[in-house]
């Protein structure tokens, strides 16, 4: 069958099972050629899994796969490719000491007469970067010299060098950038437009997506259930509406602060590297909020915290008594847990079952003599997936099947059988849907009504002043500024993270 002349991508009645998750449920995915085609959904709607279908990672139960109108029966990397489907991942799988030229030709070296054609490749990258991404970069700096956003492109450059592209896939591609950052991809990305060049955009982000989009198609639990033929500022409730199945009245949960005792603070805390001389103090029932960008220094201070470094200066004091950390495992003993940002790679072990993972850090309770309790276990971990809506509601299901934002919650729901006092979440909601963050914002708001003292670690301003009482931001190492929430607005809010200095007031 010969496809519509508009359409290059048609996905129809594509299913895709895995142990215990029906993961893709005859869902469709069409793409006009030259638009760029937004897909949304909520974590383990399935947009994971139909671009991996579409790469040939993973095979399709059923259903049908044209591009540019020919039929693929078999997709494999390889044929993808040649039909001109490239992806862009979130994670940037660049190498730090290569030079830009040396990673856009990557894998697809250029060769002259005398062996490695070095200067035609950095003249070619530097042209293709400038023209096609309104970028400029010198084509023998390094990779670690250069920006997150300036990586990104470089990224970019790399799938598309050959000049082969046709649909471009972009899965979260600003997720690693700070909010200053993203305008200088969106630049590149309608320049790629302008080119002709179809792409497929998928981001938990809604402001992008009626930002650059033209379409839209949500998935819901695994099937498609709308498609917006026009999208613009006024089509996110539409969107949020369709991808949870209910109106969200509210994103974030009213604030209510109890005045607890003291229960955390620190003293002029430093590494002696990356941060110096802070101070910190929380109350029982606070959400503290630390902000900052990329080497502001919050990441190490944050680790410092939970004893995953060692403060060389300064001192702790918890619960009214001096507290020293030799490592992780001291910060639980003592009811500080922690969440960490990266909840694939430190949060879990994906090769468990989501009820070994619940269970992993209180074993004792449903332990006797040493020996696990398989009964207790699955009943303490169908209970807590059931408080915080895990799903699948399988504790037996493989951790690494489930979608980013139900594997967050796992990581929560490990510490909360614990009972600690001191929960520190760092980016508790990158790569998490709406829903998802709906549901993990209630559960901040409850762990701190029960008396627990939160710190949120976030580089999302929005996320800071919707969900805390208090932030400190930190810029370059120190903090600059700890005040509570009423008294920043989000410029002041970007201003101290990216200049270290408020804006003027315009009252």
């Amino acid at each position: 069958m010969t496809l519509p002349v508009e359409h290059i991508l048609e996905m129809q009645g594509i299913s895709k099972a895995f142990p215990g998750v029906q993961a893709l449920d005859k869902t469709d995915l069409f793409v006009r050629k030259g638009s760029i085609h937004g897909l949304v959904g909520e974590n383990g709607a399935g947009k994971s899994t139909i671009i991996k279908v579409l790469a040939g990672i993973y095979t399709r139960d059923e259903g049908t796969v044209s591009i540019n109108g020919a039929a693929c029966d078999a997709l494999a990397p390889a044929v993808v490719h040649e039909a001109g489907v490239r992806f862009i991942h979130q994670e940037l799988h660049l190498v730090p000491y290569f030079t830009v030229a040396e990673s856009v030709f990557m894998g697809q070296e250029q060769h002259g007469v005398l062996g490695l054609a070095g200067r035609r490749m950095r003249r070619r990258a530097e042209q293709f970067l400038k023209e096609s991404l309104n970028c400029e970069l010198d084509g023998k700096a390094l990779i670690r010299t250069l920006s997150p956003a300036e990586k990104k492109l470089v990224q970019i450059a790399r799938a598309l060098i050959d000049d082969k592209a046709r649909l471009v896939i972009f899965d979260e591609p600003t997720a690693p950038l700070a909010s200053g950052e993203t305008e200088q991809v969106f630049k590149a990305i309608r320049r790629l437009k302008e080119r002709g060049i179809s792409m497929i955009y998928v981001s938990h982000y809604l402001g992008e997506i009626t930002d650059l989009c033209d379409e839209v198609t949500v998935f819901r639990n695994g099937a498609t259930v709308a498609q917006l033929n026009r999208v613009d500022a006024n089509s996110t409730q539409t969107i949020i509406h369709n991808m949870v199945g209910r109106d969200i009245d509210a994103l974030y949960p009213e604030k209510k602060h109890s005045d607890g005792a003291r229960m955390f603070s620190v003293s002029a805390l430093g590494d002696n590297s990356r941060f110096f001389n802070v101070d910190l103090n929380i109350s029982a029932g606070e959400v503290l909020g630390v902000a900052g960008l990329i080497g502001s220094g919050r990441e190490e201070f944050i680790d410092t915290l939970y004893g995953l470094r060692r403060a060389e200066a300064g001192d702790m004091q918890f619960d009214g008594r001096e507290l020293k950390l030799k490592s992780p495992a001291d910060a639980v003993a003592n009811g500080i847990v922690l969440v960490p940002r990266d909840r694939r790679n430190d949060g879990l072990v994906l090769n468990m079952s989501v009820g070994d993972n619940i269970n992993l850090a209180s074993l004792d309770e449903v332990a006797w003599a040493r020996m696990e309790k398989r009964g207790l276990s699955l009943k303490r971990a169908n209970e807590l997936s059931e408080q915080i809506d895990i799903r699948p509601r399988n504790p037996k299901a493989i951790t690494r099947f489930l979608s980013g934002g139900n594997q967050q919650k796992v990581v929560l729901a490990r510490w909360l059988a614990t009972q600690s006092k001191l929960f520190i979440l760092d980016e508790p909601t990158v790569g998490v849907d709406i829903g998802a963050k709906v549901e993990i914002y209630q559960l901040i708001k409850e762990l701190a009504a029960n008396g627990a003292a939160v710190i949120v670690s976030s580089s999302d301003p929005q996320e800071m002043l919707g969900l805390c009482h208090r932030i400190m931001v930190m810029y370059r190492g120190e903090v600059v500024e700890d005040t509570p929430i009423d008294a920043i607005d989000f410029d002041s809010l970007l201003a101290l993270s990216t200049s270290g200095a408020r804006v003027a007031s315009t009252a």
